[in-house]
């Protein structure tokens, strides 16, 4: 249990491609991210990634009508049918091809699938339709020329509209009726990005990729539309109704010429009733809404549309990052903005029509980044406004008491995360080059990054600005920095000049270079100890060295080591450091001895992967491979490692021993995920990896990086990134650590409800024993034996039984394995129970008894867990007073206002009746 690390959230990435839909009840966006899902909950400010993955990137996702299933489809046609209450995997499809679009019919009955250049429509899951197979084909429809790209289901699931690249939208019945006939709808010039029904009608809304808006009128409505089974059957005459014919003949013989005349006419009349009963389309009006994006931008392209049924609201989205809001049927424009220099890919409206979500991707060196945007348009603001680093996320680090991360990555930007919400809050764009590295000092005052651009910056976290920039004597890229204990000194090493720089945070001056490393500093860290100011750093010269800058300057002590040394971190306690070399080995040292303890061979550890265009097998590559990361658990026993790899090894450092391994994706939309290349891609003349393949309209579509590039190829390539591990830590609190990833910024955390994990359990310690305990009084022996179940159910309803005179007694009678225990378990409390008070009493009593004689160092993990829960819920009430407090506020001012206005109108009033009665005695007087 004590490592059961779940993945609990993806931060960092928000959108890469595919469509964007609201839940039902139009609070929640889901977002493809690559090879996952992130729900985003915009009521409650927080985002969740569901526990699924993909082995490739999605591509198009559809929500069923009651928000429980969603079907996602990814690059090469895998079809996930996964329940949103599970969270699991229900049912697996394979289509084998490319799928453009998914989506459920409004009865929630079928779910129609665009697959090159047919419809293929499936009965879909539901409660009443339980069966084994979740994908029962009903239709198949093969009517277009060419790929088909969107689709929409009429109001009463009835007809499905289907647009396609031939320039043409066709209409498709689920079931036969008599007077509809097969409708294709052209008028179009290139190919259709969107068709849409409106609501309660047949009528249709289709629009092409060059902004031309078709709006067609049908001649027949939803109720008009006869089945099939009720045409009535005309009955053969029989050949022995001699009687009958005569009758007839003689009748026609009998007729005037009147009659005859009357009875064509009539014919005619119910020749064109027949027509009129019969489907077809006219087309009413033709706009072209990209006129006014083409102006600045001849090359402009429409790549997105949707279209709100009820308001009659459509949205549209362009190649130049613009959308644009328009009514119909007269279309005109309601409002228009810019939101990105990237193509908005996917357009996606709630329930009620307020908001509108944009999804941006990148593409070339861009490809990483992806923006995700809810614009309220009536208000015109943001609801959310989310998006990644535009290239690889280098650098992570943790707050001191783990509610915040800090990321930086090589497009220059500085962002801080919150952990609870998965949102980033600030975004700091100071650094004119790649960001290297980054901390956080531990009072959480101020942010340090360093950067290639020559200079280290410090951000404040209360008015989040850059107060101070460090630069040395000469130009220096900086690889590495750190911060110490106190807040005082900041360290940076650099690449090119191989010195360490240290200044002075209060002043700003540069108070010493340390020079004695022969090659580039890799990484550097300040002593955890308070009121300890020794820094060790490690370099290319296959050197460790200890400095004590401040009081024996230049001074310091050098560890040799067996290769290039590639990362180091210091231990909690201050005694012991771990070194990582470019042999994949990690050493563990005493700081004062300078004496190697251990030793962790763990290049065999980090899994070997062979990119599609490399020229030696995976068991070569894996000798080239290393750790690049390291960081100490919060106790100091263990260790978390990765590097040029898919893997992250937690190490349990007296032993050497590897505890469990992490692989970090499946995605084979990524490079290096695989030991072995396909053999589909080797032919006879060789890996058709390596073969170019460029086209001219799409900007050359280049797959092969440039020779001898690892970080950020600027050229417009759209090659597969590679695997890697870029940066990991583990949260202060132990609870969940984090690692930045090709994929984005990934948060393992434990679970504790999901496993039984018991503590020093023995026969007779069951529930029934605990609820026994607790009736009796016995309430220490009852919470010991809940507490030794580890159930947290049982164990929140053991404490809140316990009166609040009786707290102190019992906390008295707690051993320290047990308030170990308790602290963590009281955190968690604190946070989701309503009875915050009462947990508080506990905390306090906790602290004021055991804190002196608790060892701190040891427990530090449950104290900052109960910290962050302090603070967070202070944050959270503190909220809610302010808002409280100003509301008084402005009805005890609303109230005073009424009081003025009514005091004057009350002086008026005595004022005119004083008037009044003057003028009244004067009239008297003249009288």
């Amino acid at each position: 249990m004590k490592f059961s690390y779940k993945l609990n959230n993806l931060l960092g990435t928000v959108y890469k491609k595919g469509n964007l839909i609201f839940t039902p009840d139009g609070n929640s966006v889901i977002s493809p991210v690559g090879n996952r899902i992130t729900i985003f909950n915009l009521r409650n400010n927080k985002s969740t990634t569901l526990p699924i993955e993909s082995r490739y990137n999605y591509e198009a996702v559809g929500l069923s009508p009651d928000g429980f299933t969603l079907l996602t489809v990814n690059e090469v046609g895998e079809a996930n049918i996964i329940s949103l209450i599970s969270q699991t995997v229900v049912y697996r499809y394979q289509f084998k091809r490319k799928v453009r679009a998914v989506k459920f019919s409004p009865d929630g009955k079928h779910f129609a699938v665009c697959k090159e250049n047919n419809v293929f429509v499936f009965k879909a899951p539901n409660s009443k339709n339980i069966q084994y197979n979740g994908f029962v084909m009903e239709r198949v429809f093969h009517g277009a020329y060419d790929e088909t790209t969107c689709l929409d289901w009429s109001s009463d699931s009835k007809i499905l509209a289907v647009g396609s690249k031939d320039m043409a939208t066709k209409l498709y019945p689920l079931d036969k009726w008599k007077n509809f006939r097969l409708c294709s709808l052209g008028s179009h010039t290139e190919g259709i990005v969107g068709c849409f029904f409106e609501e309660g009608s047949y009528d249709i809304t289709t629009i092409s990729r060059n902004g031309q808006l078709c709006i067609w009128e049908s001649t027949v409505e939803p109720q008009d539309l006869i089945p099939l089974n009720e045409i009535p059957v005309n009955k053969k005459k029989k050949k022995n109704d001699d009687d009958e014919d005569d009758v007839n003949i003689a009748d026609s013989i009998e007729r005037t010429e009147e009659e005859t005349v009357a009875a064509l006419e009539q014919l005619e009349v119910n020749d064109t009733n027949n027509k009129e009963n019969k489907m077809f389309y006219k087309r009413v009006a033709k706009h072209f809404v990209a006129d006014e994006v083409r102006k600045n931008n001849r090359d402009a392209l429409l790549t997105s549309a949707a279209y709100h049924k009820t308001l009659k609201i459509l949205v549209t989205g362009y190649s130049t990052g613009e959308f644009f809001i328009h009514e119909l049927p007269d279309v005109n424009q309601i409002h228009s903005l810019s939101i990105s220099d990237e193509k908005i890919k996917s357009i996606s409206l709630n329930d009620t029509g307020d908001w509108i979500a944009l999804g941006c991707g990148g593409s070339g060196f861009l490809q990483f980044s992806g923006q995700l945007l809810v614009w309220e348009w009536q208000s015109e603001t943001y609801i959310m406004k989310q998006q990644g680093h535009s290239s690889n996320m280098s650098c992570i680090s943790y707050s001191g008491d783990g509610q915040m991360i800090v990321t930086g990555g090589e497009d220059g930007k500085v962002k801080l995360w919150n952990i609870h919400s998965g949102f980033c809050f600030v975004t700091f764009t100071e650094h004119t080059n790649a960001v290297s590295d980054v901390a956080i000092s531990g009072a959480k005052r101020f942010v340090v990054s360093a950067s290639y651009d020559g200079t280290v910056r410090t951000y404040d976290l209360k008015r989040y600005r850059n107060f101070r920039t460090f630069t040395s004597t000469k130009p220096v890229q900086f690889s590495c920095v750190s911060v110490d204990s106190s807040g005082e000194f900041v360290a940076a090493g650099g690449q090119d000049v191989f010195e360490i720089c240290l200044w002075s945070v209060k002043t700003g001056r540069l108070l010493e270079v340390l020079a004695g490393h022969e090659g580039p500093v890799s990484s550097l860290t300040f002593s955890p100890i308070i009121s300890n100011t020794t820094l060790v750093s490690v370099s290319w010269d296959k050197t460790l060295k200890t400095w004590d800058a401040i009081e024996k300057g230049s001074a310091h002590e050098a560890i040799e080591l067996i290769a290039d040394g590639t990362c180091v971190a210091y231990k909690p306690d201050g005694q012991e450091v771990a070194v990582a070399t470019l042999d994949g080995q990690i050493s563990v040292f005493h700081i004062k001895t300078a004496a190697q303890l251990y030793s962790i061979e763990g290049r065999n550890d980090l899994g070997s992967g062979r990119s599609d265009t490399d020229l030696i097998t995976a068991k070569k590559t894996l000798q080239a491979k290393c750790f690049t990361s390291l960081c100490y658990s919060a106790d100091g026993e263990y260790l978390l490692a990765g590097g040029h790899s898919k893997n992250v090894c937690i190490y349990y450092v007296k032993e050497a021993l590897l505890l469990k391994k992490f692989e970090i994706t499946q995605n084979h939309s990524l490079d290096a995920v695989d030991d072995f290349i396909n053999r589909r891609k080797l032919t006879e003349f060789g890996n058709i990896a390596l073969v170019e393949e460029r086209e001219e309209k799409e900007g050359g579509k280049v797959q092969i990086k440039l020779p001898g590039v690892r970080k950020g190829d600027m050229a417009s390539r759209v090659f597969k990134p590679e695997v890697r591990v870029y940066s990991l830590q583990f949260a202060p609190t132990g609870q969940h650590w984090a690692a930045a990833t090709t994929e984005g910024l990934l948060v393992y955390s434990l679970n504790a409800g999901l496993v039984f994990d018991p503590w020093q359990l023995r026969i007779g310690i069951t529930p029934e024993a605990v609820r026994n305990a607790t009736r009796e009084g016995n309430h220490i022996e009852a919470l010991a034996m809940a507490m030794k179940l580890n159930e947290a159910a049982l164990i929140q309803e053991t404490i809140e039984k316990i009166p609040v005179k009786d707290i102190e007694l019992v906390i008295l009678d707690l051993t320290e394995d047990y308030i170990k225990r308790l602290i963590l378990i009281i955190s968690g409390f604190i946070d989701n129970s309503r009875h915050l008070e009462y947990y508080i009493c506990w905390a306090q009593q906790i602290l004021t008894l055991h804190l002196p004689k608790i060892n701190v160092q040891q427990n530090l993990p449950a104290l900052l867990s109960l910290e962050k829960s302090m603070i967070r819920k202070y944050e959270q009430l503190s909220k809610i007073c302010d808002h409280n407090k100003y509301t008084l506020r402005y009805i005890e001012r609303l109230g005073s206002l009424k009081k003025e206005i009514k005091q004057e109108e009350k002086m008026e009033t005595e004022s005119e009746n004083e008037s009044n009665a003057d003028s009244d005695f004067e009239t008297s007087q003249d009288v």
